[in-house]
C-alpha cells in the first residue's frame, strides 16, 4: 500500500467526471430519500422498540431507514464543499459577494416559496390549518409571520417551522452558514482594515446571538471548505479501507447514539464521521477511465436525484402529512402494523408519490433556479465593462 499524497490547489471545483463529483451527485440524491424514508417510516409504523418481538424484515428496514441523521450530515459537508468551495474560487473578482448573495437566495427561496404554498394548502385540505393569527402570530405554525421568518432562517431559533415542516432547522443552519462564511472570507481577505474590523465584530456578533450548537456544526461546514481544496493521492487499497471505515463508523453511530438531535453532544463523532468522508472524498479527485463503464450510468443516476433532492427534502413532510390523512380517511389506517405485509406495499406506495410530487414540483419551480437567478443578476448587477475597439488604421 503506498502513502498518500496530500496536494493543496487554489481553485476547488473540477470536471464532472471526475469520481468524487459523480460521488455528490449520488450521495446528495441519496440522502435526500434516506430522509424521507425515515420520516414516513416513523409516521407510518410503531418505533422499533415498542414493537413486541419485531420480525427480522422490520428490525433491518428500521435500521436501514435510521440514518437521517447522517443523511443531514452529508447535507452540510457537500454545501461546505460546494458552496464554500465555490465562492473561494470566485473570492475577489468583481462583485463576487453581490453575485453568491443572490446565488444563495434564489437557491433557497425558488423553492420554499412554492413548497409554502403548498404546505398551506395541504394543510387546508386536511383541516390542519387554524384561522387565529394567521398573520402576525408567532405560534401558529402557519401565519404570515411564521413564513417570513423561515425564509430569514429563524425557523427553530426565533419561530417554529413553516407548517410543522421540522426538517426545515437545518436550512436554518444553512441559512446562517451563507451568511457567515463570506464574513469570514472577507476578515481574512479584504483589503481595507475597516472591512475586516466590520467582519470581525459582525461575526462576534452573531456568535452572541444564535445558538450554540448551531454555531458549533459550523465547524464541519467549514471542514467542507476546507477539503475542497485537498487532494489525496493514494491507491485504491486505501480508499477501501476509507469506504469501509465510514461505513463502520455510520454503522456504530447509528446503533449507540443520538440520532434525533444535532447539538454538543452529537459534536464530536459527527466531526469524526465527516472527516472520514472527507478523506473519501478528496481521494476521489480524478478522472474516471474513458474505458468506465460505470462512469455514464452513475452520472445519470446522480444528476438525476441530485437534480431534485433539495425539493424532496422541504417537501417530503407536508406531503406524509396529506399522504397520512388519506390513509386515515379511505381506509382506517392512522399506522401500519409491521405483521401485515401488504401494509410495506402501501408504504411502497406512499414513498413512490413522495418522490414522484417531488419530482414534479422541481420541474415547476425548482429547475427555473438558473433562470431567476439570471434574471435577477441582470437587473441587480452592474453589466461588465465592453472593452474599447480600437480605432481603424487610416486607409488610402
Amino acid at each position: 500500500m503506498t502513502m498518500p499524497r496530500i496536494t493543496f490547489q487554489t481553485q476547488g471545483q473540477v470536471a464532472d467526471d471526475s469520481w468524487h463529483a459523480v460521488l455528490i451527485s449520488l450521495l446528495r440524491g441519496l440522502a435526500a430519500i434516506e430522509v424521507a424514508c425515515a420520516h414516513l417510516r416513523a409516521a407510518m409504523y410503531p418505533g422499533l422498540r415498542t414493537v413486541a418481538d419485531p420480525a427480522l424484515w422490520f428490525q433491518g428496514f428500521s435500521f436501514v431507514t435510521g440514518f437521517a441523521h447522517h443523511a443531514v450530515l452529508v447535507f452540510f459537508v457537500i454545501s461546505g464543499w460546494l458552496v464554500g468551495g465555490s465562492l473561494l474560487d470566485k473570492f475577489g473578482q468583481r462583485d463576487a459577494i453581490a453575485s453568491y448573495a443572490i446565488d444563495r437566495i434564489t437557491r433557497l427561496w425558488t423553492v420554499l416559496l412554492p413548497t409554502f404554498a403548498l404546505t398551506l394548502l395541504f394543510g387546508l385540505a386536511t383541516g390542519a390549518v387554524s384561522t387565529q393569527g394567521i398573520v402576525f402570530s408567532s405560534a401558529n405554525p402557519y401565519s404570515a409571520l411564521t413564513l417570513c421568518a423561515n425564509l430569514l432562517g429563524l425557523q427553530h431559533i426565533a419561530l417554529p417551522e413553516y407548517g410543522g415542516n421540522f426538517p426545515l432547522w437545518s436550512l436554518a443552519n444553512e441559512t446562517w452558514y451563507y451568511l457567515m462564511f463570506p464574513l469570514l472570507a472577507m476578515l481574512f481577505g479584504a483589503r481595507r482594515r475597516t472591512a475586516r474590523l466590520a467582519c470581525g465584530a459582525a461575526l462576534l456578533l452573531l456568535a452572541a446571538a444564535l445558538p450554540l450548537a448551531l454555531m458549533s456544526y459550523f465547524a464541519i461546514w467549514l471542514l467542507g471548505v476546507a477539503f475542497s481544496r485537498i487532494t489525496i493521492s493514494c491507491g485504491a487499497a486505501l480508499r477501501w479501507c476509507w469506504s469501509a471505515l465510514l461505513l463502520a463508523m455510520w454503522a456504530y453511530y447509528r446503533l449507540t447514539g443520538d440520532m434525533d438531535t444535532f447539538g454538543l453532544a452529537t459534536l464530536l463523532p459527527d466531526m469524526l464521521c465527516s472527516l472520514a468522508f472527507l478523506l473519501l472524498l478528496s481521494s476521489l479527485r480524478f478522472k474516471a477511465a474513458a474505458t468506465s463503464t460505470l462512469l455514464r450510468p452513475l452520472t445519470r443516476a446522480g444528476n438525476f436525484l441530485a437534480a431534485f433532492s433539495f425539493s424532496l427534502y422541504v417537501l417530503h413532510v407536508p406531503l406524509i402529512g396529506l399522504l397520512q390523512h388519506w390513509s386515515e380517511a379511505l381506509w382506517g389506517l392512522r399506522q401500519f402494523a409491521p405483521a401485515r405485509p401488504l401494509h410495506f406495499v402501501f408504504y411502497l406506495g406512499m414513498l413512490a408519490i413522495i418522490l414522484a410530487a417531488s419530482y414534479l414540483s422541481y420541474q415547476l419551480f425548482e429547475s427555473q433556479t438558473a433562470s431567476v437567478r439570471r434574471w435577477l443578476k441582470r437587473a441587480l448587477l452592474p453589466l461588465p465593462a465592453r472593452p474599447i475597439a480600437p480605432a481603424p488604421l487610416p486607409t488610402d
